[in-house]
């Protein structure tokens, strides 16, 4: 006769205790992060705004954590190369991406993109925000923001205004601009900052608005004019500055950088990540820093900084739309 073999039944409260077990042992080796050094992703070249943050913060970060931060730049695809590769790390809070607002101005054109802006990744902290310079070549003749939108209006399509490159957020920062005060003014794409303010000082275009570091040295040179400043309020960047928002009514734009972690990253790890962040933040040469860069240290929860990416995308779509801005 065949014997029946009978597997063994563990009672209960033995399985009970087996998963209150591996839950404990995940409790604990969470408890102990970070107990290897942390990447962050910077999605550019070095030297730009992204990178100098991201190493601010990275060293900051290091020291409190007492462990390696390292900053690993992959540039590409207007940052959608390193990005991407962040999206699809292991979300374990190892492997982070420090992203400025272009993300969501390339989000609002790209239909393409390697990864989704908002489902794929999970805010950490806002670093900073900042307001873009608006300049003219000096023999253009505005001196204010009034006086810059009479002038666009007395000479609808004769006014060249330059950008870094079709979806940049200068261009956004300037079609928005055209949208609010009823104006039209040429667009002339660039590649890249440096040859779009070279132009404008040699008086190929007339108009470009662009980052404080990109334009104020220029001003302060007297090679080009500032006109006003793109906050709705007055800026610590450039004080002397009148917001243009005096003379159009609502018209806002301001960049922003921050930290983000493959999505599924845990909450503990987050809410961790995202302290130590803004304690950096509190720190006088880290603001001496960013204000140096053109921005102002911000630090904001992890929710609040959700709502700004949540809320940027469908406004830039809209503006895209209305401006017909389509990607290259």
């Amino acid at each position: 006769m065949q014997k029946t073999v009978r597997t063994p039944r563990w009672p209960l409260w033995a399985a009970t205790a087996g998963a209150l077990m591996l839950a404990t042992a995940a409790d604990a080796q969470d408890d102990k992060y970070p107990s290897k050094p942390i990447t962050i992703v910077v999605p550019y070249p070095a030297g730009g705004s992204n990178d100098v943050f991201a190493r601010l913060i990275g060293k900051a970060l290091g020291d409190s954590l007492k462990q390696a931060v390292i900053i690993d730049n992959r540039p590409g695809a207007s940052g959608n190369t390193g990005t991407g590769q962040v999206a699809k790390a292991a979300p374990d809070g190892y492997t982070l991406v420090a992203v400025s607002s272009s993300m969501t101005t390339n989000a609002a054109i790209q239909t393409k993109l390697p990864f989704d802006p908002v489902k794929s990744l999970a805010p950490i902290a806002m670093f900073a925000k900042g307001p873009f310079i608006v300049a003219v070549n000096n023999d253009f003749p505005a001196r204010t923001p009034a006086e810059l939108i009479a002038a666009l209006k007395k000479q609808p399509g004769k006014v060249n205004y330059a950008s870094s490159g079709i979806g940049s957020s200068n261009q956004f920062a300037t079609e928005m601009l055209k949208v609010a005060s009823g104006t039209f003014a040429v667009h002339v794409p660039y590649r890249g900052m440096g040859p779009a303010v070279t132009d404008l000082i040699g008086g190929q275009t007339q108009l470009l608005i662009a980052s404080g570091p990109s334009l104020l040295p220029q001003v302060r040179a007297g090679r080009v004019r500032a006109v006003g400043v793109t906050s709705l309020e007055p800026s610590p960047i450039a004080p002397e500055l009148t917001p243009v928002a005096s003379a159009v009514p609502g018209y806002e734009f301001e960049l922003w950088w921050g930290l983000l972690a493959p999505v599924g990253t845990p909450p503990r790890i987050v809410g961790q990540l995202n302290a130590e962040v803004n304690k950096a933040l509190a720190l006088p040469e880290i603001k001496a820093a960013f204000l140096k860069e053109g921005a102002i240290a911000t630090p904001v929860t992890p929710d609040q900084f959700a709502g700004v990416i949540a809320a940027d995308i469908p406004r830039w779509q809209k503006i895209a739309r209305q401006q017909h801005i389509v990607a290259e």
